[in-house]
């Protein structure tokens, strides 16, 4: 049965063109710095936003208009596979990511619930036979059902910390077998309301000794897929325990975990932790543990998390300039944890916002590529810190001084000279680049 009949499959056709159903920008097979778009830029479908979505909200029922959802039970997770392999084909997606309860749905005991995942990862595995869409990332919810009122590893009741670490159990188990590329951990209920009834020394320290097992039952089974932590700072919780990357590599180092995890990060996350998309980028890379990217976006004038498919080309190029300058994603991707808009019901729609989410980042790409190439960002570095490449500066960085001498060179000095950082200047710069790559200079 095909669930998107009246759509062909998605080519690119350039900036000119005035087909809605074709890519403008991202043209897979075009060599950027050495590599295709697509190797670069590995797009992935999230099949929670895609496929099981229904548009309700806190003030509204459910708009979305899904031909799949005529079936229930199984039947409906057995149309959401076909749907879904059909949309993959059409955009030309090398990967897609899910949650456990997402392909399929939990059943009265855990024994029925792991009974129905592995008729859907049979289901799933055969379609994955004929088809290039590969699995970026697996991952468990541990937040939706009533059973995580309190949390799933950090939860006060340990039947629940047991319960999730059987449910991770599985999600390892099933990464194997369909070849995922990571392992994905999103704590959306590991963090506390209020600390009047948490013992967060206890909850953080049961987090660490479950994802230490975590990694020891991957090892057992032979699983090497990249492990990856995604922080959020709040929504469900008043404070999420993965705060932000600053937070998150903290807690790795704590537990002995930081050679075993790198991140995911989601742009609507950050930007709900009071940074931006790049400033988490840039403090993964820095410190080498970035490893993926949910890539979406916030509305500015809503506090929670939105999830709107990215097209703020300002922040996909900067988003792009730091994976470029990361070496590119290695073993992630670019995954759309992105939801169409309530009112965007129509089947056709999940078209149109990947479209318009792949092209962002196709421009992002270019520019981003270019900026490196011209040394445009890296010449603004150089001279800005030149004080630190040579006399007391660069003894500052060898580690050749101490008090005493620094006192001595302070004392001795009559003035100190700034430059100016010239923001402005280096913002209509990479605006000219915007320019120009729209343009096709």
């Amino acid at each position: 049965m095909a669930y998107f009949e009246n759509i062909d499959k998605i080519n690119y056709e350039g900036s000119k063109s005035t087909n809605p159903f074709a890519f403008k920008f991202y043209n897979p097979k075009e060599q950027i710095g050495g590599k295709t778009m697509e190797e670069i830029l590995r797009f992935g479908v999230a099949y929670w936003h895609t496929f099981t979505m229904d548009g309700s909200d806190p003030f509204g029922s459910g708009t979305m208009v899904r031909t799949w959802d005529k079936y229930i039970g199984m039947d409906l997770a057995k149309a959401r596979v076909e749907a879904a392999f059909e949309l993959f084909e059409k955009l030309d997606v090398p990967f897609f990511c899910f949650h456990d309860v997402d392909i399929a749905p939990e059943g009265s005991n855990l024994r029925e619930t792991n009974q129905n995942l592995d008729t859907i990862v049979s289901m799933i595995k055969e379609y994955m036979k004929d088809s290039k869409t590969k699995l970026l990332w697996n991952t468990a919810n541990n937040f939706t059902h009533p059973r995580f009122v309190h949390g799933a590893a950090t939860s006060n009741n340990a039947d629940v910390f047991a319960y999730a670490a059987a449910k991770i159990k599985k999600g390892l188990e099933i990464g194997k077998e369909l070849g995922a590329e990571n392992y994905v951990f999103w704590g959306g209920r590991e963090g506390y309301e209020t600390l009047l009834n948490t013992d967060m020394k206890l909850e953080l320290d049961n987090l660490g000794r479950f994802l230490n097992m975590a990694v020891d039952y991957a090892k057992e089974i032979g699983f090497d897929a990249q492990f990856l932590i995604e922080p959020k700072p709040k929504e469900p919780t008043t404070h999420q325990y993965d705060f932000d990357v600053a937070t998150g590599l903290a807690f790795l180092h704590s537990y002995g975990l930081k050679d075993h995890f790198k991140f995911n990060i989601e742009a609507n996350h950050a930007t709900l932790a009071g940074h931006t998309f790049e400033h988490e980028l840039h403090y993964a890379r820095v410190n080498n543990m970035l490893g993926s990217v949910d890539a979406n976006q916030g509305d500015p004038l809503l506090g929670w998390d939105t999830d709107e498919f990215p097209t703020d080309l300002y922040s996909t190029t900067l988003a792009m300039y730091e994976i470029l300058k990361n070496g590119g994603l290695g073993r992630g991707g670019l995954n759309f944890d992105a939801k169409v808009r309530r009112g965007s019901f129509e089947p056709e729609d999940l078209f149109h916002a990947h479209i318009a989410g792949m092209d962002s980042f196709a421009v992002g790409l270019k520019v981003a590529q270019k900026l490196i190439d011209d040394k445009v960002l890296d010449g603004v570095m150089e001279n800005r810190y030149k004080s630190f490449t040579e006399g007391i500066g660069l003894d500052i960085v060898e580690g050749k001084t101490n008090f005493h001498k620094l006192e001595e060179h302070a004392l001795v000095l009559n003035e100190i000279k700034h430059q100016s950082g010239r923001l402005e200047k280096i913002k209509a710069t990479i605006n000219q680049y915007l320019l120009q790559a729209y343009a096709g200079e």
